[in-house]
């Protein structure tokens, strides 16, 4: 498996630490960036990332800032990406059992290290359902395609 990793500021030590924990298991890892805690927009990571995973590159992409909730908004913009905020470990796992979810989100305000690890570790090690969710996951990139086909103004 290969991982795509980007943060903002907010995300470099959750960051550090995911790729550590990740290296420590034998995953192979890019750390997108930034590399320093100075301020940097956290678009210009989610687009990096989402743009690695949808492409095949990369299997799973994470991506950290203050909440994850505004790396989650960003990533989805990106076309074939399927980014989630989690929050736990349970929220996770279903996130891929349920959506086949390839980014996952998190927060640096609302988690520690070892919080994220088990999120991450949850998100890689799950596997897709499929069965009743494909339909779901399909009519998800139904609207993917609507998006690029009519842009806003």
């Amino acid at each position: 498996m290969k991982v795509a990793l980007g943060a903002d500021h907010q995300g470099i030590d959750i960051k550090k630490a995911l790729v550590e924990y990740l290296t420590s298991q034998g995953i192979e890892t890019k750390d997108f960036g930034p590399a320093t805690k100075d301020s940097v927009d956290y678009p210009d990571y989610a687009e990096i990332v989402g743009k690695a995973v949808a492409s095949g590159e990369y299997d799973r992409g994470i991506l950290i800032c203050g909440t994850g909730a505004g790396m989650s908004i960003a990533a989805n913009k990106v076309p074939g990406v399927r980014a989630t905020r989690v929050t736990d470990s349970y929220s996770a796992r279903l996130t891929r059992e349920h959506n086949d979810a390839n980014v996952i989100c998190l927060g640096a305000w609302l988690t520690g290290p070892q919080m994220a690890i088990d999120m991450v570790s949850q998100f890689l090690n799950t596997a897709y359902q499929g069965g009743r969710h494909v339909q779901r996951v399909a009519k998800i990139a139904e609207l993917d395609k609507k998006r690029q086909a009519s842009p806003t103004k």
